[in-house]
Order: C-alpha cells, then sequence, then structure tokens
C-alpha cells in the first residue's frame, strides 16, 4: 500500500502560551477526528508530529490515523525553525519510503509549517536540508501579527497567513489543513496526481500571500 505522509511542523515556543498552544492542541485533535471520517484519508493517510522551540523534537513519528494520538504541546523557549525543518527533512528520509525500478514507494508528502514568530537559528541550514528531500506540498502558514511571511517564503512552495493567532483563526487554519489533506488523498487514490493536487480556497481567516497550482 502506497502512504500519504504528512508532517505537522508545529511551534510551540513561549510566545505561542495560553490561549494560542490550546487552539493548536485542540486543531490538531479535530484534524485527526475529522480525517477518520473520510474513507480515503483512513486508507492511504499516516501522520507524524515536529514540534520546534529552543529545538527541534519528532513528537509524533509517522503513523496511520487509527493509532495517531495528538500530543499536548506546551510552551516553551525559542523558535528553532531551522532546526525544525533539517529535522522534518531527517524524518523524511527515514520514515518515507521511495520508490525503485521493481517497486513503487509512499506518495510524496505534504508538509505544513505553522509558526507564530521569525526563526532565531541558522534557518539557511534547515532550508538546505529541505532541498534534499522530494515533497509534494510545503505549506507555511504565518499566526499572527510577529509572524515573519519573509523566513517562510524562502522555502515553502505556499505561504499562508492568520491576521490574529486567536482560537478562532487556528481552528480554521488546522480545518483547512484537514481539508487539503482529505482533496490529496482522494486525488492519489483516484489515481489523478502524484500527491501534488491543488489546495482547496482557504476560508476568510486565512489570507493568501502564495499557493502554488500543482
Amino acid at each position: 500500500m502506497r502512504r500519504l505522509p504528512v508532517y505537522l511542523c508545529l511551534d510551540s515556543s513561549y510566545s505561542m502560551s495560553g490561549a494560542p498552544i490550546e487552539a493548536v492542541n485542540k486543531g490538531l485533535q479535530a484534524l485527526v477526528d475529522m480525517l477518520r471520517q473520510d474513507p480515503f484519508a483512513l486508507e492511504t493517510v499516516y501522520l507524524s508530529v515536529i514540534q520546534f522551540s529552543s529545538e527541534a523534537r519528532h513528537t509524533v513519528p509517522l503513523c496511520d490515523l487509527m493509532s495517531f494520538q495528538p500530543p499536548i504541546l506546551k510552551p516553551d523557549g525559542m523558535t528553532a525553525l531551522g532546526a525544525a525543518l533539517k529535522l522534518t527533512a531527517d524524518c523524511i528520509r527515514s520514515e518515507v519510503q521511495a520508490s525503485t525500478s521493481s517497486s513503487k514507494g509512499d506518495w510524496r508528502p505534504l508538509v505544513f509549517v505553522f509558526t507564530d514568530g521569525a526563526a532565531n537559528d541558522n534557518l539557511q541550514v534547515g532550508i538546505d536540508a529541505m532541498k534534499g528531500v522530494s515533497v509534494a506540498k510545503l505549506v507555511g502558514c504565518a499566526a499572527g501579527p510577529d509572524a515573519n511571511t519573509d523566513d517562510l517564503q524562502r522555502f515553502a512552495t505556499d505561504v499562508v497567513r492568520l491576521d490574529s493567532n486567536d482560537a478562532e483563526s487556528i481552528r480554521a487554519f488546522f480545518a483547512w489543513v484537514s481539508a487539503s489533506v482529505s482533496m490529496t488523498s482522494q486525488s492519489v487514490e483516484s489515481g489523478g496526481s502524484d500527491g501534488s493536487a491543488e489546495l482547496p480556497p482557504p476560508p476568510q481567516e486565512i489570507s493568501v500571500i502564495n499557493l502554488s497550482k500543482n
């Protein structure tokens, strides 16, 4: 069976304290609940969570939807986005099965990066690492007024922004991620794409900086 790997790379720095981190935790649970209602997603989607503050951690290794247990993220530290991207690339290399001449491997991964700040480590190291792996989409979301869209545009195929990092905006983002994953899983299951299907239109809470066409 060909899997559709989905990596959620989530900011858990100290600036996410209070309502924002609570909304992320609720959003993760809602995302999983929605995907479990989709028979296409149940068949193909595998989820992983990487969280980053002063360091990056592979909180949940890649696993199927029914086995996935949403972590409870707790805020601390700074915003090591470069380390998070490098760790994501390392995980893709170790967890995603590549195609060979005799067999087809997994579909190319979807990667969603969510942050409310700017990188305070060596972002270029992470960017270079991600260039070494093949992904279908690398979506960056800048949440709130202090988030740096310039950082995200240096590496993401698609960039969106939340004007506020309040609970409703974060909920809308995770609902859009769920819809994006569902759309892609249906597309690959029907043979319509290699995992790089166009993302659905985002809700009004999400401002588009750049969305690629495929």
